[in-house]
């Protein structure tokens, strides 16, 4: 295979702007199959912008209409596991949009079976991981250079939403229709490199505010305590009301410090000698020297990296990559299976808000499904009254 013939599940704006980048060559060895939508407009506007490509209104139709070799599942979240099983059935390739799912137990279905088609390629769109600045925020972190974990803390409010973005579509902002808010929607990028460079959390105690600052039900302003288990601890705060918006990622290690400013700059403060030594063997004399700068020696060195970051290139980078694993086995940036790490995280942060106490991981997913769908039901009622 030379050109992998993708199909598109979802003609909105994530879908159009990967049909986008496809039809005018951006995305090697990857070509539009077809493009599938249930809103009868995105049939018109198909017609006129890509009239040389099949349309369908069902998506079963499109999986079995030979015109597909892989699919992308734009769509609503709830609908990402499903939409993946139907392709594996059938035999096609399949690169799941963020998150994986609404909750693990869904997600855990999807990467079982998609176990049994090792032959397939499964992936999932988590196109930060291609951000050269991320990809060494973990090379710095894997290789030791500032040694153990000690605390995490990322803020990113950069999420400013109006209530006209709520007011966009029904399904949006709900727990039955999008189930979740900012940590579903926003910040499931963040959440997965949180654990991709730093680990995922033991324990999880949150503070959630639910219609905070937008009239909506899901929630729009967030605050986790993470506890890594072994004395290491981390603080994970977003919101979608903060107009002028903060995103400042910062790693403390036993041999320095990590700086992650506006996803752009990275500091990188290295300790000569690790803290652990320091403490061990500085006299009060020369500790009283570094409190008042007075130290002949500079004890860490800093680095400062600054990175540029093109409107697109992440997503084509995803699409591409995709193609190259089916193509020729190129291994992949985000194997789908990786999907279930952040929908972890995201439903332990929501357990511990609704219960009010901290939580483990990995949670009780029968006692989470069960007070989503209470969510779903008071949704419900509101929404009949």
């Amino acid at each position: 295979m030379k050109q992998v013939r993708l199909g598109i599940i979802g003609l909105g704006a994530q879908g159009g702007t990967y049909a986008g980048f496809i039809a005018t060559g951006k995305v090697k060895n990857m070509v539009l199959g077809a493009i599938c939508d249930i809103d009868p407009a995105k049939k018109e506007l198909c017609a006129q912008t890509y009239p040389d490509v099949p349309f369908y209104d069902n998506y079963i139709d499109m999986l079995e209409s030979g015109n597909v070799d892989a699919v992308v599942t734009t769509v609503p979240h709830y609908l990402h596991p499903h939409m993946a099983i139907e392709a594996f059935k059938r035999d096609i390739h399949a690169l799941v949009e963020k998150p994986a799912g609404v909750y693990t137990k869904q997600v855990k279905e999807l990467n079982d079976f998609a176990a049994t088609k090792p032959e397939l390629t499964f992936a999932i769109f988590f196109n930060q991981r291609t951000n050269p600045l991320y990809q060494k925020l973990k090379e710095i972190i894997d290789d030791g250079e500032i040694g153990s974990i000690r605390r995490t803390n990322w803020m990113i409010t950069t999420w400013w939403r109006p209530q006209a973005y709520y007011g966009q579509s029904a399904w949006r902002a709900t727990w039955g229709g999008e189930g979740g808010g900012v940590l579903v929607n926003q910040a499931p990028h963040q959440i997965d490199l949180l654990q991709w460079i730093c680990g995922m959390p033991k324990k999880v105690y949150a503070n959630v505010k639910y219609g905070y600052q937008r009239d909506i039900a899901v929630e729009d302003e967030v605050t986790a305590l993470l506890d890594y288990g072994n004395g290491a601890t981390g603080v994970f705060i977003t919101a979608t009301h903060d107009v002028i918006g903060t995103d400042r990622f910062e790693i403390l290690g036993d041999k320095g410090k990590i700086v992650v400013e506006d996803s752009k700059k990275l500091i990188i403060k290295r300790l000569n000698k690790s803290e652990s030594e320091m403490n061990a063997n500085m006299s009060w004399a020369d500790a009283m020297k570094l409190f008042m700068g007075q130290m002949p020696e500079e004890i860490y060195s800093e680095e400062v990296l600054e990175f540029a970051s093109v409107w697109g290139e992440q997503h084509i980078a995803v699409l591409e990559n995709f193609a190259a694993n089916i193509v020729d086995g190129t291994p992949l940036i985000a194997a789908g299976s990786d999907g279930i790490h952040g929908v972890a995280l995201a439903n332990a942060i929501h357990l511990s808000s609704w219960l009010e106490q901290e939580v483990e991981l990995p949670i009780d997913e029968e006692l989470y499904v069960a007070e989503l769908n209470k969510k779903i039901a008071e949704e419900k009622a509101l929404v009949a009254q």
